[in-house]
């Protein structure tokens, strides 16, 4: 089993708050985040961009694998993932996480793509861990 921490503290409360989020690897480090960087325009990142990174990343390695198990020896994936926070009542909720998936591999039919990375998509550990819509839009190019 492996573990891995983040962290985040908010120095203030509501709209005029300041928060810090830091990772165990040190990638991230008192990164700031505030209303403005999370619901408006200001730089700088919030958790909704950082689960897209974490989703494309995770079903980017899981597709990875999965084609390698499945004999492929050599190729090129690029995943892009939007997750949406809409307001729900006086609260948010995340409700889709979009993966737009752009692969180049040799020898591998439109069919054994697209199902391979079906699969990689309802099983890689983050799609596992949000409780909402997650879509696909896969390409293979030639």
């Amino acid at each position: 089993m492996t573990t891995r921490t983040a962290s985040a503290r908010y120095e203030g409360l509501g709209q005029t708050g300041k928060g810090y989020v830091s990772t165990q690897s040190g990638v991230l480090s008192d990164q700031p985040y505030d209303f403005n960087t999370r619901f408006g325009e200001t730089p700088g990142t919030n958790p909704e961009e950082l689960a897209a990174a974490a989703h494309a990343a995770c079903f980017t390695m899981a597709l990875s694998f999965a084609l390698a198990q499945a004999g492929y020896k050599d190729g090129k994936l690029k995943t892009d993932a939007a997750v949406t926070i809409t307001r729900d009542g006086s609260a948010f909720t995340i409700t889709k996480s979009a993966l737009t998936l752009t692969a180049k591999l040799e020898g591998i039919s439109e069919a054994d793509f697209l199902r391979i990375a079906a699969d990689a998509k309802a099983n890689c550990p983050i799609s596992k861990l949000f409780n909402t819509e997650i879509t696909l839009d896969a390409h293979l190019e030639a």
